[in-house]
């Protein structure tokens, strides 16, 4: 038995760091472990201009622990209005890495995305030819499409015509939490690639409603059936390419969470990478952790893997079940099953 694996640092694809006081709370336990970061850009207001992503890394790079090495990876937040010119200089200065694409009104701080597609495809375009990628949250969010189904009509109606209509854009399908999203990713033969997050290998819907509402379970997009999640299981422990780790950590208070109306997100920062090595045992898969943590999202990116390492021993890790901030407790995510892994 295995009891001990180094791998070449990680990185995470997806990200949410909010700002001020909470980006101080949140950003140790990403950079403890983690190399890089696609920053996610749904501020208030968002990050839509290259002058605003600078302004939001030289906060993130005031809050970093001393002595970290971290770096994050800036994105922009694509609007009707966005300034293809603005966001060219953005992308040739290396400020952004990416673009992300919220439909409007699909999750938290997303009022300001596209409505109107086609307003957007000067955008895109000037992406397609810069090779800047298009990271999507992938749901449509018509009200009379069931919030499980969002994700395949997704694929259907924006995303399939998108990438018809300018077929040298590189996209990534964020935080995919279906078995079609899979098929789809699978049926692509350039140009399309997909993060997984942690919490969807882990949790389906029964764990959100079965026996009790679950709010710190509720995310978008929303956990599906359990054959979803076991198809997700299976392409990230495949070593296919074309899947790697975003975890879409999304810290919120607990007094956000517990609302009425509560937020979405799962706060998984802290124990990722322990949860993923129970994850790839489980499927007889540690070979391929490296893969998609540490390789896969580099490569597709055009971006150079990690020179440094981190080593993860076979020992019970000791993770609180929730962090203190200055705007209240945040409850980090619970596996609901022990963890056999922890990093050294």
């Amino acid at each position: 038995m295995t009891q001990s694996l180094t791998i070449r640092r990680p990185d995470d694809w997806h990200l949410h760091l909010r700002d001020g006081d909470m980006l101080r709370a949140v950003l140790p336990h990403t950079a403890r472990d983690f190399a890089r970061a696609i920053i996610m850009p749904n501020l208030v207001p968002p990050v839509v201009t290259g002058a605003q992503a600078q302004a939001y890394r030289d906060r993130i790079m005031a809050a970093l622990p001393e002595g970290s090495d971290f770096t994050p990876l800036m994105t922009l937040y694509l609007t009707e209005d966005t300034d293809p010119a603005d966001m060219a200089a953005a992308h040739a200065s290396g400020l952004i890495t990416a673009v992300k694409l919220y439909p409007a009104g699909a999750t938290t701080n997303s009022a300001s995305g596209v409505a109107n597609f086609d307003k957007v495809a000067p955008v895109l375009e000037k992406m397609a030819e810069i090779g800047l990628p298009l990271c999507t949250h992938g749901e449509v969010t018509d009200p009379s499409v069931d919030i499980f189904d969002r994700e395949a009509v997704f694929i259907d109606r924006v995303l399939d015509p998108i990438r018809k209509s300018h077929p040298a854009l590189r996209v990534i399908m964020e935080h995919i939490t279906t078995g079609d999203a899979v098929d789809y990713v699978k049926s692509a033969d350039q140009n399309l690639a997909a993060t997984i997050t942690t919490h969807h290998l882990v949790i389906n819907r029964n764990h959100i409603l079965a026996g009790g509402i679950k709010p710190h379970y509720y995310c978008l997009p929303v956990a599906k059936r359990e054959k979803h999640r076991l198809a997700l299981r299976a392409a990230a422990t495949s070593g296919d390419a074309r899947f790697f780790l975003g975890t879409d950590s999304a810290p919120h208070t607990d007094a956000n969470k517990l609302l009425p109306c509560g937020c979405a997100g799962c706060f998984t920062a802290p124990n990722t990478m322990s949860i993923l090595a129970e994850v790839f045992e489980q499927e007889n898969a540690l070979d391929h952790l490296e893969a998609f943590t540490s390789l896969n999202g580099p490569n597709y990116y055009g971006l150079p893997v990690n020179e440094s390492t981190l080593t993860l021993t076979r020992e019970a890790p000791d993770y609180p079940d929730h962090i203190d901030t200055p705007e209240g407790p945040v409850t980090v995510f619970d596996p609901a099953t022990p963890l056999n892994w922890r990093v050294s």
